[in-house]
């Protein structure tokens, strides 16, 4: 008969956002990525967008429109069955409410990160040839540019979040796996197999396979909020002021052009910068070691936390 710890800490796992934890959920994302399942929603998915954007670039004689059109339904997609078939829905839902109701640490990070960003891209808006480059851009190709930097942000992320994880489960001990345990329903099995001089629960600390991509997408929802919100900041205090410091002589005089819409143009400039800010951020709070306790602490502690506790539990499991 299974030990009803090893149950009560599925449910554990399951509501706090590790799913992957769990061996009938980690199984289920392993099915749903085999090639049999993937390739043929791939292809009518690559299809559909395809035909849909080449039918909006000819009705609109935007060619932009097509690409734009591609991007944003492949994304969307893939942002479905992750959710769905994969069982992500779990990873972001606790990721979503953790950034969110960690709010008021936002306020100490941008009086970090935000003074230093903006005089640094304030140059940037008051250059000519952003003006120039970002109103000569139609909606579509300005959003084709905002993907590029949230695709080369995620990247950035992807290569660097795995050595946040591999990093914690390196410095897992004894001390750590009680400290883990504690107020869950593993914390008597912690401390019998702490006790028990045959058993080594720190050597199943190390995670990998989808369970490292677990923590892994946690750590990358969390960031991509917080970086968000730095990034609307920044928009709308071009906005503001981008209104109150630009005027059409000045805005014709660097497109060269008469100006059809100031509010436009300056949405596209600060859409722009927010968008190269938020590729700054990302990178900045993940190579910068005060950016990255700033970011990070409370959520590496929730990391190893899961570490310890997903070791107790593979020992148990493999102890009965």
């Amino acid at each position: 008969m299974a030990d009803p710890r090893l149950a009560a800490t599925d449910e554990w796992f399951l509501a706090h956002g590790l799913p992957y934890f769990v061996p009938e959920q980690r199984e289920g994302a392993r099915r749903a990525l085999k090639l049999g399942r993937t390739v043929p929603l791939v292809v009518l998915t690559g299809l559909a967008a395809a035909g849909a954007g080449v039918a909006l670039a000819v009705v609109s004689e935007q060619l932009t429109l097509a690409p734009a059109t591609l991007v944003t339904v492949g994304l969307l997609a893939a942002t479905w069955y992750a959710l769905t078939a994969l069982n992500a829905s779990p990873i972001v839902r606790w990721a979503l409410h953790r950034a969110f109701g960690s709010l008021r640490t936002v306020l100490p990070m941008m009086t970090r990160a935000l003074p230093l960003l903006l005089i640094f891209v304030t140059f940037l808006f008051i250059n000519a040839e952003v003006w120039q480059v970002s109103s000569r851009q139609d909606g579509a190709a300005l959003w084709l540019v905002v993907v590029l930097f949230a695709v080369l942000a995620t990247l950035f992320l992807l290569v660097r979040l795995p050595e946040e994880v591999d990093r914690t489960d390196d410095q897992v001990d004894d001390a750590l796996l009680l400290l883990a345990c504690r107020d869950t329903p593993l914390e008597q099995a912690a401390r019998e197999l702490v006790d028990d001089p045959d058993a080594d629960p720190a050597a199943y600390a190390e995670v990998h396979g989808f369970e490292r991509w677990n923590l892994v997408l946690v750590l990358l929802v969390i960031q991509a909020v917080q970086v968000l919100l730095l990034s609307a900041t920044v928009f709308l205090f071009f906005m503001l002021f981008g209104s109150m410091v630009m005027r059409d002589d000045v805005v014709e005089t660097w497109i060269g052009e008469p100006t059809a819409n100031l509010t436009v143009e300056l949405f596209q400039v600060s859409v722009f910068l927010a968008a190269f800010s938020a590729l700054y951020l990302t990178v900045s709070t993940v190579t910068d070691e005060t950016y990255r306790e700033q970011f990070f602490g409370a959520v590496l502690h929730h990391m190893e936390r899961a570490v310890g506790i997903r070791a107790v539990y593979l020992a148990l499991r493999d102890r009965g």
